[in-house]
């Protein structure tokens, strides 16, 4: 048996380890602004990195900000992210990366991690993305077992917050594509086991309205209604998705108003724009500004927009083809007949390509619902994805050689 072929045996007997391990993240709440339960996740992924790489450091990153239904700017503190670094100076670098945080705040009662049939574990987290979390781990472990580890250099980023856009480490990514030469990302395989080969990109706006109150009674003409005014945006905001091809605006949320008896003056909207392409972004863009106009330009009335493209289209180029080639290949070298195609979600992916880093941002477990309270996985995927994400690396590690 050949070097190659030991290290994944190894990984084959790693099954009920990773199972294990797995369940030990999930049963952690890491919401991405519950801080303490994503340290704790970076403390246990910390300890199984610190063996293998030359450098390992938490880094803090400013806090996310948002905006409440009052259009004021809120401040939410985030967890550090892990900064991992083996052969810095090497000519060919890999980036892996997946983040620690969930959607499930601490308050839901979905906190723990159950069996769901033979092979097949429902927990917070099993799938997006600490199933990818564990995937990364054991990959990186059989690599560095291999005598092809000398050929690459690797840096591992565990960010804290891409379940809210990766607001506190977007430049952590930025300045980490700039260094690496392919990325390789660990969020969810399609419900196929295929990879993601192109993502839509994503955008968070938030319309703030602003009228003028007065009593509904004895001085109804002399008030602006700003719940009146925020529905009609609302309105012609979705009427413009009859106009694109692939783009969408969603306008998620409307609040406004208090008493009956009052002409409210304040009302907000939030909305997700998703783009295809790139001059999608414009178009939607323009949408929201073109269906706010009118209603900003009445008397009594002001409009302020927040927000904007976090996460770009992420677009098949030939680098990243390659790439996806490659990985094609290694499936089909340990019996997985992969395939590829496009995803409405955004990923930390979409920003790396934007940053000129070629990825594939799918080498996650199989499995599906995230985002509620029915999240799997497919037990036998870990080990699956393990075992690619190991030959990956193998090859690219073969490759380097010929790297210019």
């Amino acid at each position: 048996m050949n070097d190659l072929g030991r290290q994944l045996q190894w990984i084959d007997s790693r099954g009920s380890d990773m199972r294990i391990q797995l369940t030990e993240l999930c049963n952690i709440n890491s919401h991405s602004y519950n801080v303490a339960g994503v340290e704790r996740v970076l403390d246990l992924v910390q300890a199984r990195l610190a063996p293998l790489a030359h450098e390992v450091k938490r880094i803090p990153v400013p806090p996310a900000k948002s905006y409440d239904d009052r259009g004021q700017a809120i401040e939410s503190p985030l967890a550090t992210c892990l900064l991992a670094t083996k052969r810095a100076d090497a000519k060919v670098r890999i980036l892996l990366n997946i983040h620690a945080d969930t959607v499930y705040p601490p308050t839901s009662p979905f906190q723990s991690v159950g069996e769901i049939g033979a092979n097949r574990l429902n927990g917070p987290g099993v799938i997006d993305a600490k199933g990818g979390i564990i995937v990364l781990l054991t990959a990186l472990e059989a690599f560095e077992q291999s005598p092809l580890a000398e050929r690459i250099g690797w840096e591992v980023i565990i960010n804290s917050d891409e379940e809210v856009g990766s607001p506190g480490s977007s430049a952590l990514l930025d300045e980490a594509a700039k260094r690496n030469h392919y990325g390789l990302l660990f969020e969810p395989a399609l419900a196929s086991g295929g990879l993601v080969s192109q993502r839509k990109g994503s955008g968070n706006y938030t319309i703030v309205v602003r009228g003028r109150a007065a009593h509904a009674g004895r001085d109804f003409a002399n008030g602006r209604n700003a719940v009146v005014a925020a529905s009609e945006i609302a309105v012609r905001i979705h009427e413009a998705n009859a106009g694109f091809d692939g783009a969408t605006i969603n306008v998620g949320k409307i609040t406004g108003g208090g008493a009956a008896n009052i002409v409210p003056d304040l009302a907000t909207l939030m909305l997700n724009g998703r783009a295809s392409v790139p001059e999608d972004v414009k178009r939607i863009e323009d949408a929201i500004f073109h269906a706010q106009l009118a209603v900003a330009m009445r008397e009594g009335y002001s409009v302020q927009t927040f927000g904007r493209f976090t996460s770009k289209p992420k677009m098949l180029d030939p680098k990243s083809q390659e790439l996806l080639e490659l990985i094609l290949s290694a499936g089909k070298s340990i019996g997985l007949q992969l395939t590829h195609g496009a995803s409405g979600g955004a990923s930390d992916g979409n920003r790396l390509a934007a940053a000129g880093l070629p990825n594939i941002d799918s080498l996650g477990p199989r499995g599906g619902e995230m985002h509620s309270e029915r999240e799997f996985v497919e037990i036998d995927s870990l080990v699956e994805r393990a075992k690619l994400s190991f030959v990956v690396l193998a090859q690219l590690a073969e490759n380097a050689e010929g790297h210019g």
